[in-house]
């Protein structure tokens, strides 16, 4: 299983990662200037690979089995806290730097600590820049795995790939405020969506999804942040097509009780091309109608309209 999703996902990623980096490199503050070589692109995807696989088939049809699935998305999410680590200190060092520019100094000692900087700034963009890849690609292997896509408990999943980022609310907002970097802030068409939390017939979404993008290629999906039902089936749509996904969780601590209804006027004002409203609580019947009076055009689906639910069966094996 290992080999064969290594052969069937493009290693470019991880060329760019890995192999495209400084003949020099400063890891530590105070430390000397080394040439460090980064692992081979092609055994860091496959190590990545076996090791989301291995833990699979090892729990695959035993009473472990239905912990894979979490042990697994604490592996990626490992990745995902060292990567928000690391960006932190890039951004500290790349502030630090800019701050260097400004007290220009002629010296030759302000040139060597200028260098040394602009290194350790190097260095620290190349180390975040794998670490993101192996976690993109790890969580691409969760998705093949379990069937559900891996999203952060909290906060933002920014790719530096082509795999699709899933961004929290508050991210979004304050990027479009502060005109935040690009890949915070997603500038394609908006469509939202949102549904109840049970729901079996993924394929009719799938499909009216699909047309939705044949329509607006550059689509964000905006969902409603629900873990199970409609928006999770609808956030393995966006990760099987490269969509970008910016999930919008009710901010109970600010607003309380109002919370879900606050979140359904913001995803208004966003001013989206399309949604898509699914039947479910009052939330999606005030959406729905939110929606309609900001004249968005909205598909709205019935639980009864849906297909028979299939007869449960055990997961097969993956050889």
């Amino acid at each position: 299983m290992a080999e064969s999703h290594a052969e069937e996902t493009a290693t470019t990623n991880f060329q760019d990662a890995f192999g495209d980096v400084g003949a020099l490199s400063i890891v530590e503050l105070g430390g000397e200037r080394q040439e460090l070589d980064m692992p081979e692109p092609i055994e860091a995807q496959h190590d990545c690979a076996a090791i989301m696989a291995t833990l699979f088939d090892l729990f695959r049809d035993t009473r472990l089995e239905a912990s894979a699935q979490a042990i697994a998305w604490g592996f990626v999410n490992s990745f995902h806290f060292e990567a928000q680590k690391l960006e932190r200190e890039e951004d500290t060092l790349c502030r630090d730097l800019g701050e260097m520019t400004r007290r220009y100094d002629p010296s030759e000692i302000y040139a060597t600590e200028m260098e040394e900087l602009q290194l350790r700034a190097q260095t620290m963009t190349e180390r975040r820049a794998a670490i993101e890849c192996m976690r993109d690609y790890a969580a691409d292997c969760y998705r093949a795995q379990s069937g559900h896509p891996w999203s952060p408990a909290r906060g933002s999943k920014v790719s530096s790939g082509g795999t699709a980022s899933q961004i929290a609310a508050l991210d979004f907002l304050k990027a479009r405020a502060q005109d935040h970097r690009e890949k915070r802030n997603p500038t394609g068409p908006l469509v939202v969506f949102s549904g109840g939390q049970e729901w079996h017939d993924f394929q009719q979404l799938w499909d009216r999804l699909d047309q939705i993008k044949a329509r607006v290629p550059h689509m964000t999906l905006c969902t409603t942040a629900q873990r199970k039902g409609c928006d999770m089936i609808a956030a393995a749509w966006a990760a099987s097509r490269g969509v970008t996904v910016v999930a919008f969780t009710p901010q109970t601590g600010r607003y309380g009780n109002r919370a879900g209804f606050v979140r359904n006027e913001q995803l208004a004002k966003l001013a989206p091309v399309e949604a898509i409203v699914c039947q479910g609580s009052g939330l999606q019947s005030n959406l729905l109608q939110v929606l309609k009076n900001a004249r968005v055009p909205t598909h709205a689906f019935r639980i009864d309209g849906q297909a028979p639910a299939p007869t449960a069966t055990k997961r097969q094996a993956i050889s």
